[in-house]
């Protein structure tokens, strides 16, 4: 099972909740800069212990373990890139509905963060828009305390899910990330090109750094750039690296 020692200071609703009956570890995928040519971040993944999918470890979770895997994938992720010796920042994936209070259910990822020595404003939370949201305020208030803690937040798959445009007004991440399906063969497609424009004018407006996920080819690159978009993901620069980080990527802007 999952090593479960630094969730002794987790609130008592993760406490209460079944242990893993399975093991997991990380992969990551860096997320980079073509602005400046570096990496910006790297993306905690979920794998089984063996490399086995993501799929294959999410399928085991349950609506009662769903707390305690949540705060168990901030830990590995921790743990993980502190072993690494990363030093951009570390995106993990959390979910909102695997929340009870802001305020105790983040003692786990301070505590952790502290243990090994990973600074708190190199954590990037991503919030799943994949499950469908059940409390707007309480998201509102799990964002809102971050922020203020000094973590910085992403809505990941922005324009797939159940959430639009009224998600950035209501909530206000530091990030999105543009979900694949809009990337794939933009260079193609003018309906996909108008509909990045708009999402990107909004973001700039609302002082929102948009993300390029799911990049594969030059084509796709080069007309995001002309989008004036700097963070990019994908492919194209690396595949997700098993336990280990990738360092050798083209971070050339031209």
């Amino acid at each position: 099972m999952v090593d479960q020692e630094p969730l002794s200071v987790g609130c008592s609703g993760c406490l209460s909740t079944p242990e893993l009956q399975f093991d997991f570890t990380m992969a990551f995928q860096p997320i980079v800069n073509l602005g400046n040519g570096t990496i910006f971040a790297q993306e905690a993944l979920v794998r089984g212990p063996n490399n086995e999918s993501a799929a294959s470890i999410l399928g085991q979770v349950t609506d009662e373990s769903r707390y305690r895997f949540d705060q168990a994938c901030r830990v590995r992720a921790i743990q993980l890139a502190a072993e690494l010796g990363i030093q951009s920042m570390v995106s993990i994936n959390f979910l909102p509905n695997a929340v009870y209070q802001p305020d105790l259910c983040i003692r786990t990822t301070i505590e952790t963060a502290t243990q090994y020595n990973f600074p708190l404003n190199k954590i990037l939370f991503e919030l799943t828009e994949v499950e469908k949201v059940k409390d707007y305020a309480h998201v509102r208030a799990i964002i809102e305390h971050y922020q203020k803690l000094g973590f910085k937040t992403a809505l990941d798959d922005f324009g797939a899910g159940y959430s639009g445009l009224n998600f950035l007004a209501d909530f206000k991440p530091d990030f999105i990330k543009l979900d694949m399906a809009l990337i794939r063969n933009i260079d193609q497609d003018k309906g996909r090109q108008a509909i990045v424009r708009g999402i990107i004018q909004v973001c700039r407006e609302l002082a929102i750094e948009p993300i390029a996920e799911g990049v594969e080819t030059d084509a796709e690159l080069n007309i995001l750039k002309q989008m004036d978009i700097q963070l990019f993901q994908g492919y194209y620069f690396a595949r997700p690296s098993f336990r280990s980080i990738t360092t050798d990527l083209n971070l050339s802007a031209d």
